[in-house]
């Protein structure tokens, strides 16, 4: 049986980003993605992702808009902004200097 995690500390945005760069989304819509993806070892709480997709969208990094999802209902459809595509850019960089790190450090130690 696979262990379940919550997201890391510090990935829920690269994530986030990463992921709408696909199609814009709604939160649900993000959720299930992160979690189908990474064949359901991250899974990403309501009371992490809404807080987070504020954040960004008062950081312009993404934006939101109304409007009727697949179970008709209305809802936050959210979409990267140019600066969203920046952040994201920067965010893997820093991703993978601190994952090659990581990974000296458990093998030297």
């Amino acid at each position: 049986m696979k262990r379940r995690s919550d997201v890391l500390l510090g990935s829920l945005e690269l994530l986030v980003l990463k992921t709408l760069t696909l199609r814009p989304m709604h939160g649900w819509g993000i959720t299930l993605h992160i979690q189908r993806i990474s064949r359901d070892v991250l899974r990403v709480e309501e009371g992490s992702l809404y807080p987070a997709l504020q954040r960004m969208e008062q950081q312009g990094w993404i934006k939101a808009d109304w409007k009727i999802s697949e179970n008709n209902r209305r809802a936050r459809y959210y979409s990267l902004t140019r600066s969203g595509r920046k952040q994201l850019e920067n965010q893997e960089e820093t991703w993978v200097s601190v994952t090659r790190a990581v990974a000296a450090v458990l093998k030297f130690s």
